[in-house]
């Protein structure tokens, strides 16, 4: 029996045309590079790395943009990974994501909004969904040890049911 090849994590990284979609600072070119410092950094680098991505995915907790989708599967590919030193707050960014409302709660009092070249609220909807998508690895986290993953797994599990 060969045996299969190991998964590298982040992998497809390359997949994604970062240059091309936005971050809330402009071009996401640098969201490659904050994943894998969370990925295979020290607690520091990884807490300040995510940091730093917070705020280009999901801005003040609560707003999304175009890079915010594309963004979700690899955060879902951290969060399983038992050597990420900040799993428990990606599960929170994660819950904010999927709790955002906010071009959608605007667009419905002002429908302008929905006209514009940048489709804010599809975006949001994207970045939900995606979130979505992968709530199937919610089972395993809560047979975590650590009961702070197991906190935040239920916390985002009771915001999909929403």
């Amino acid at each position: 029996m060969t045996p299969s090849p190991r998964h590298v994590p982040l992998d497809r990284l390359a997949h994604v045309p970062w240059p091309e979609i936005k971050d809330s600072t402009g071009c996401a070119a640098a969201i490659p590079f904050l994943l894998t410092a969370v990925a295979r950094g020290d607690a520091d680098t990884a807490g300040s790395a995510l940091g730093q991505l917070r705020r280009r995915i999901c801005q003040y907790g609560f707003v999304v943009g175009q890079a915010t989708a594309a963004t979700v599967p690899f955060l879902w590919e951290l969060v399983r990974l038992p050597q990420v030193t900040c799993r428990v707050e990606i599960l929170h960014l994660l819950k904010s994501i999927a709790a955002a409302r906010q071009w959608e709660t605007t667009a419905a009092a002002y429908p302008k909004l929905l006209r514009r070249r940048d489709n804010y609220v599809e975006w949001e909807r994207e970045a939900r969904h995606a979130v979505r998508a992968e709530r199937g690895t919610l089972r395993h986290l809560l047979d975590e040890p650590d009961r702070e993953i197991v906190r935040a797994s239920r916390e985002l599990a009771a915001t999909l049911t929403d």
